[in-house]
């Protein structure tokens, strides 16, 4: 494992930490596989309980990487498909993890950022983090992260921030239900504690159990997602080599406006 993740054990509580701060925590191939592994490993290890994700630094994710995004924009199909399928692992594996996990959102989040917000169990932001789920600026759509996003906040939010690409803040993260609590930064570790302490009385088994309930009752199963996710990673991978998808990366590389913009 690089150092693009940092994890600490501590009592029963696992914290893994997106370690790219001079990106903003951006993902690029080896924070995906970082935090891939880092993820199946505290679910393997039995005296982890809880399982708290967040970034370090100013940020908790920018979504995706420059240089990442610039390779993705040149590779074909074929490759853009199976890009898209590590990223649909990672959110899968976190979404499905059997122990509880609590995102503490230092920062703020963009594109699949607010995916592993969508993915944890509980989500507790900083008043000041700002939230985007920008890709139709550039031509494409929030494809991998968009199942656990419409769980996260509904059909009708999605709706609205999909085709918008619009920055919305904390307080709005709250009430369409991306957050379940925002407070201030100076708060924000007290209030993880606070989850911690409440989840470590639950029954692991059960807490395993309750998860999956939920996730079933709310239609949604490893399974099912499973076959999202090969749709979902060939439709952006579709995307991304479209004339209009390679127009908006370039232009978003380029720092210029696309054409579309009015």
């Amino acid at each position: 494992m690089s150092e693009a993740v940092l994890v600490t054990v501590a009592g029963h509580v696992a914290t893994i930490a997106l370690n790219r701060s001079q990106v903003h925590n951006a993902f690029d191939d080896a924070l995906i596989a970082d935090l891939t592994a880092a993820l199946r490993d505290a679910e393997r290890d039995p005296a982890v309980r809880v399982v708290v994700l967040t970034g370090v630094g100013a940020s908790f994710s920018a979504g995706a990487d420059l240089n990442w995004m610039r390779g993705m924009a040149k590779a074909s199909e074929a490759d853009n498909r199976a890009d898209s399928l590590r990223l649909a692992t990672l959110m899968r594996t976190l979404n499905f993890l059997s122990k509880p996990t609590i995102a503490r959102v230092n920062g703020s989040a963009y594109g699949g950022g607010v995916g592993l917000v969508a993915c944890c169990d509980i989500a507790i932001g900083v008043e000041g983090a700002k939230f985007s789920l920008s890709e139709v600026k550039l031509g494409l759509v929030p494809a991998v992260i968009s199942p656990y996003v419409v769980a996260a906040i509904g059909v009708r939010q999605a709706r609205r921030l999909f085709v918008s690409g619009e920055v919305f803040d904390a307080a709005t993260a709250a009430r369409i239900g991306l957050l379940h609590e925002t407070v201030a930064a100076d708060q924000l570790d007290e209030a993880v504690d606070r989850c911690v302490h409440f989840l470590g009385k639950g029954g692991p088994l059960a807490q395993d159990e309750a998860k999956r309930l939920a996730l079933r009752i709310g239609g949604m199963t490893r399974e099912s997602a499973e076959r999202i996710d090969e749709e979902n990673a060939a439709l952006i991978a579709r995307l991304r080599v479209s004339a209009e998808g390679q127009h908006g990366l370039g232009a978003f590389l380029d720092k210029r406006a696309p054409d579309w913009v009015r």
